[in-house]
This record gives structure tokens, sequence and C-alpha cells, in this order.
């Protein structure tokens, strides 16, 4: 196995996970691709530098936009998709509370989130 291979693999499949609550196989997913966007970040966003460099050679251009094209979709930033850590779906999530709308009612009235009480005036 090359070593870029193995740099692949780990960002992948890492051994260890702590999501918190519920777990399934797409907040996994979610887990990863986030974890490969923090660790190549760094690059991708100097192969885009030199891609829109035009000072650059258009070969070295050319190299940097195959590099970056060639590179695993999970690296994309648009790749993520913000899902609620109790439910795992994936819609009308609220960011700050990474839960969406039903669990954070739920959890609200219950009492489990510092700072939220239900308004009454």
């Amino acid at each position: 196995m090359s070593k870029t291979a193995a740099t692949a693999a780990n960002l992948f499949h890492p051994k260890k996970l702590n999501l918190g609550g519920f777990v399934n196989t797409r907040l996994i997913r979610d887990h990863n691709k986030r974890i490969a966007v923090d660790q190549t970040e760094a690059e991708r966003q100097a192969l885009r530098y030199m891609i829109r460099n035009t000072s650059l050679p258009g070969r070295v251009r050319a190299q940097a936009q195959l590099q970056l094209s060639q590179m695993h979709c999970y690296t994309r930033p648009t790749q993520i998709k913000n899902r609620c850590i109790a439910s795992g779906t994936a819609r009308s999530v609220f960011r700050d509370f990474r839960l969406n709308r039903f669990q954070f009612r739920m959890q609200a009235l219950a009492g489990e989130l510092p700072g939220v009480k239900k308004a009454s005036w």
C-alpha cells in the first residue's frame, strides 16, 4: 500500500467514533467527511489559488486543476450536510444545537438544553 493510499484510508475510516447519541451510517459518513475536509482544507486552498493565479504558467495551473479534480469527493466542503445528532435526520436542523426542530423542542421542554426555555409573555 502506498503512502497516499494509507493516508486516504486513515481519512475515511477513523478507528474511534464518539458522536454522542444516536449513530447510523449517514452520521458516520458525515463525520468522516468533516474530518477529511478539515485535514485537506489547506491543500485544497493552495490548489485553488494556483488554478486562479494567471501569472503562473498554464501547465502548472492545469496540473493543479488535475490534482484538485482527482481528490476524493469527501474532501469537498460542499459534501458536508448538517444532520441532527439525536436522530440523524438532515431536515430542519438548527446549526447552533445540531438538532432538528422536533428533537430541539423535546429536549428544550425536558430542560436538557442549557439556556433555552419556552417563551411566555
